[in-house]
């Protein structure tokens, strides 16, 4: 008889880890009605399909084709325009093309020299927390910090910080593909038009006065003869906001809820503080264990076979990185975190393969950056409620809250 996952359950929604678990036992490869995809869930096979040219990233455009005359169709039709620039949405050669300007803007040097900046912010962050306060940590944390980390990156002034959140909270119903909100399109597609707008007007001003952010390197990259397109300059700034605020949210969260969870690991991280390699590691274990991606969508481009079953041309694949991050063939007592975990960076919870995700150094640098300042500030974090509210996402895992009472 068939596996059964509901990835819509409220169970699953709260822990998916053990119906995966079953899959990648039972069924590896796996036909999910709810989904109307098929699942892989095991290390390599995952790992894989991040490189197979059978397996297209482009699932924008025919989504948009294919909802075009539904009632919500002029909304997806706006936002297919404009987020199938996104290189993340795109197959080679194109992909290439936007990755490759990007990723002359988006230097490790540029990403490093903020360290001091974000270690500010943080400290700025918690300042007013007082002993035995109650917190919502998403919400005061983990929400603010990367939106602010990645506005700084870009150049946006700090005033605009709050909109530039509440219009990627919107994009997000649609990019991550919200399950229960009826009215996701208009909120994305509205969201997205003054995106479009505020940027068009702010990388004009980076124009007239250039200086050292990414968005002077991604215009100095499009002006050096393998241009982006205003379009494509306007949409990548937008994905570098979107990817870099949406990503490491979740990390901090997820993080600081596995840590509560296994006090003995906090305290191990807590007598390591001052160890920059250990505090890496640990990130790594912390993106491992419960991180921020679930699913990377994919759209079967030609025929293929695959532990004796068959994907079709047009049908959806989901390669879920987190199944494949708890593999008990790579990963050695996959469900305990183990911060001192030898081989922790293997996770493929930023993708593999050209489609990584180009904001993981800033991830992981916003993450070795808090986690020790929060640790060394706070001597507890006591959970409020012991079942978190998670996100309904089909991509994205995290919560929507994260109620605490912190102790100095």
């Amino acid at each position: 008889m068939a596996v059964q996952f509901d990835p819509n359950a409220p169970d699953t929604i709260v822990d998916p880890y053990p119906g995966l678990a079953q899959l990648r036992h039972e069924e590896p490869m796996h036909w999910n009605p709810v989904s109307r995809a098929w699942y892989l869930t095991r290390y390599e096979d995952v790992r894989q399909g991040f490189r197979d040219k059978r397996l297209s990233a482009d699932r924008i455009r025919p989504f948009v084709e294919a909802q075009k005359n539904g009632p919500d169709g002029e909304e997806i039709a706006f936002l297919g325009e404009h987020i199938s620039h996104w290189a993340v949405f795109n197959d080679p050669p194109r992909h290439g093309h936007l990755r490759g300007l990007m990723n002359k803007a988006f230097t490790t040097r540029r990403v490093e020299s903020l360290r001091g900046g974000v270690a500010e912010i943080v400290e700025g962050l918690i300042a007013d927390w007082k002993d035995g306060e109650e917190i919502d940590f998403h919400q005061q944390f983990a929400y603010p910090l990367p939106a602010t980390v990645i506005a700084l990156l870009l150049g946006v002034p700090q005033e605009d910080v709050d909109n530039l959140k509440r219009w990627s909270d919107a994009l997000a119903q649609f990019v991550l593909t919200s399950k229960t909100n009826p009215d996701k399109y208009r909120i994305a597609s509205d969201a997205l038009k003054e995106m479009n707008a505020y940027f068009a007007d702010f990388l004009e001003q980076r124009r007239r006065e250039p200086g050292e952010l990414v968005t002077d390197g991604l215009i100095s990259a499009s002006d050096e003869g393998d241009r982006l397109t205003p379009e494509e300059l306007t949409s990548s700034c937008i994905l570098l906001l979107f990817a870099g605020h949406e990503t490491t949210t979740q990390l901090m969260a997820n993080g600081l809820l596995a840590l509560i969870r296994h006090p003995d690991q906090m305290a191990d991280f807590r007598a390591n503080l001052d160890d920059p390699k250990y505090v890496a590691n640990a990130v790594e274990e912390l993106l491992r264990f419960d991180g921020p991606s679930l699913t990377s969508p994919r759209l079967v481009a030609e025929d293929f076979e695959m532990h004796g079953q068959t994907a079709k041309a047009g049908q959806r694949l989901w390669l879920w990185n987190c199944a494949a991050n708890r593999d008990p063939d790579v990963f050695e007592d996959p469900e305990r975190l183990n911060l001192r975990r030898e081989n922790a960076d293997r996770h493929v919870t930023f993708g593999f393969g050209i489609h990584f995700c180009i904001g993981a150094p800033l991830a992981r640098l916003e993450a070795q950056v808090a986690f020790p300042i929060l640790l060394k500030r706070f001597s507890d974090f006591e959970l409020l409620r012991e079942t978190q509210v998670w996100s309904d996402s089909y991509v994205s895992r995290g919560m929507t809250t994260l109620p605490l009472r912190v102790h100095r």
